[in-house]
């Protein structure tokens, strides 16, 4: 719960091209070293991926005044993404510990509560991006989706809805929550595990088509070593994986997601034709690929994006 109830607090007047809605908390991974803390939450892992490449973004989060907080506040910097007012009302820093498999995907426990203070925007950005836990997890989650509400005929607004099962109610009620916000998105990117969770039994394609049906105008499903599936209700394109070597796969998801609102940005005025699709598929497949090569969720920057990686390994593996 938040050290306090303040009143609505007003965006930074400087205008960043994303801002980011959502949870940032403390990645906690027993490593063979020992145990090793990264920045992490799939959100502040976007914002911090996009501000990596180049991307003026902000992210409006809640912390705690501590030294996780802090630590959280120093990597965004870092990044250059700015931390907006209203982020640090939190008793404490949230974090989840990561369990990692001999794959190197990663399971979490997480220890989080979620209010977001009030906020009362002066301005919209080109893109507002959500998900996570962020959207699910009351309190915070009606303020999440009355932010959505504003902005979703004003801005590009982006979804990825990073299923937590640990931390959700039951799947029809989780289902429920995710479909009343589809409809106030345009991009929704999930994995094939959400897509699963989410649609027991649907095909990754009939999912994306559901998606879409809600209102999304492109559904993106990411599908691990079998790369992803970008569809819009005018084309459907299936963009391999790149071969990488994998340390973890932790941010592996947001940093394809950080990659593809930069590749959204990029080209808003050509539109989502299968070569567009194909284009922004492939850069945000190689933005996964270059951080699974390294541990804890350590985005590329723009100049790594556009330098080849080495044929070597397998399949990155993005979720």
């Amino acid at each position: 719960m938040p050290a306090s109830s303040p009143s609505p607090t007003a965006i930074s007047t400087v205008t960043p091209d994303v801002v980011v809605i959502g949870e940032a908390l403390v990645d906690v991974v027993a490593a063979a070293e020992g145990i090793i803390e990264h920045p992490g939450g799939s959100p502040m892992n976007v914002a911090y991926g996009l501000g990596r490449l180049g991307v003026p973004t902000a992210l409006l989060t809640s912390l705690g005044n501590d030294a996780r907080g802090a630590a959280i506040e120093a990597h965004l910097r870092s990044a250059g993404v700015e931390l907006l007012p209203g982020s640090k009302s939190a008793v404490r820093t949230a974090s989840a510990t990561a369990t990692l498999a001999a794959d190197g995907s990663a399971s979490y426990r997480f220890d989080i509560s979620w209010e977001l203070a009030p906020v009362a925007p002066p301005y919209l950005p080109r893109v507002l991006h959500t998900g996570s836990i962020a959207t699910f997890l009351a309190p915070g989650a009606s303020t999440v989706k009355r932010l959505l509400e504003q902005a979703h005929r004003e801005c590009l607004v982006t979804y990825d809805p990073n299923v937590r099962p640990a931390l959700l109610g039951g799947q029809a009620e989780a289902r429920s929550i995710f479909e009343d916000l589809v409809p106030l998105t345009d991009v929704v990117k999930l994995s094939d595990e959400d897509a699963a969770w989410l649609y027991p039994g649907l095909q990754p394609e009939d999912a994306a088509a559901r998606i879409l049906a809600l209102g999304a105008g492109l559904a993106v499903v990411t599908r691990g070593g079998q790369g992803s599936l970008l569809t819009t209700p005018a084309a459907t394109v299936h963009v391999p994986a790149i071969t990488s070597v994998v340390a973890d796969t932790i941010g592996a998801g947001d940093s394809y997601m950080a990659a593809l609102i930069f590749g959204l940005l990029a080209r808003s005025t050509e539109g989502l034709g299968r070569d567009v699709l194909e284009s922004i598929g492939r850069t945000a497949s190689k933005a996964a690929a270059i951080t699974v090569r390294r541990p804890g969720a350590t985005p590329p920057t723009a100049a790594e994006l556009i330098t080849e990686l080495p044929a070597a390994g397998a399949p990155a593996f993005i979720h």
